[in-house]
């Protein structure tokens, strides 16, 4: 119960240290996967990321920071990482792509929430 209790007051933390991703970052909100990556980047500047290589699993959860040119840096008061966006969000026929740490993702259809 101890556990649980932590968890429940450290999600509530993290929560309250995001901010809301500025008007012209809105098009990095959504659900972006590939099958060895999985990031989620919601409107109210929260990141959540999954990543595979081999058998190890790398997971963040964690509000946005700011962002370094196209480049999101994630993170809490010391504490933090850089996600480095070489392709930022676009459209490439039916598909929203982006590549982030050299990793090609694709948005979930419907996952975006300003109508992109």
């Amino acid at each position: 119960m101890k556990c649980f209790a932590m968890t429940a007051v450290s999600a509530v933390l993290l929560a309250g240290c995001a901010k809301p991703l500025p008007p012209e970052k809105l098009s990095y909100i959504g659900e972006w996967r590939e099958p060895t990556m999985y990031l989620l980047i919601t409107a109210d500047g929260s990141l959540h990321y999954k990543r595979v290589k081999g058998s190890t699993t790398t997971t963040i959860n964690a509000p946005v920071k700011e962002f370094q040119g196209n480049n999101i840096v994630v993170g809490i008061g010391p504490f933090s990482t850089t996600f480095v966006v070489s392709e930022t969000p676009h459209q490439d026929g039916q598909s929203w792509i982006m590549v982030v740490d050299g990793v090609r993702l694709v948005r979930a259809e419907g996952s975006d929430s300003h109508g992109s």
